[in-house]
């Protein structure tokens, strides 16, 4: 419905933002992770949105990329996530690190996030598995999809194994040349180099 809004930043405060466009004072959720990106008051800023409609209530919520907006709707989409929740889980996480977790089966990085309890958690890892979608994200390695996933998936497993934060493996991977190409042990004997 709405879709974005451009306009002057007019405030900022712990979870929200005005942006001023055209005269209209729209207030704006967020997350720390997007208040941290953005340029200073009375800057022109385009704050990507999603229009949350209750009986009683409508609020916006505010991204700086249409990926950050799509994993905060997969999340919403999880049976006992409302929009706080994952705004919560964002804001922990921040959206690389959401992913890396959702890729390696991590439940309790996600259960570290306010409001997001042990079985929470699993679920979102359980329905959002299939769904993440890695292109734009610094895991993004290629475009032969579900085995770079699997194979992704597999070598972050085992260094995790070996002491490693989810974190820490994916970035790892990341940095193997022709990762794309590569075998699940490849990836890890050659992420092992940078980790």
């Amino acid at each position: 419905m709405i879709s974005y809004i451009k306009g002057q930043l007019e405030e900022v405060t712990s979870n929200s933002i005005v942006v001023d466009c055209q005269g209209i004072g729209y207030e704006i959720l967020t997350y720390d992770y997007v208040i941290r990106k953005l340029p200073s008051i009375n800057s022109e800023v385009k704050i990507i949105t999603y229009l949350d409609v209750k009986e009683d209530s409508m609020r916006l919520f505010g991204f700086l990329t249409s990926r950050e907006k799509d994993l905060f709707k997969q999340l919403i989409s999880v049976s006992g996530v409302g929009p706080k929740g994952a705004l919560s889980v964002l804001n922990e996480l921040g959206p690389d690190n959401l992913i890396a977790a959702v890729i390696a089966n991590d439940s309790k990085a996600i259960s570290k996030a306010n409001g997001i309890g042990a079985k929470t958690a699993q679920k979102i890892v359980l329905e959002m598995k299939d769904a993440v979608n890695l292109e734009g994200s610094v895991f993004d390695l290629g475009s032969d999809g579900e085995q770079d996933t699997n194979s992704v998936s597999d070598a972050a497993q085992a260094l995790c194994a070996l002491g490693y934060t989810n974190s820490e493996a994916l970035k790892a991977i990341r940095k193997v040349e022709d990762s794309q190409n590569k075998s699940a042990e490849e990836l890890i004997r050659l992420a092992l180099k940078y980790l």
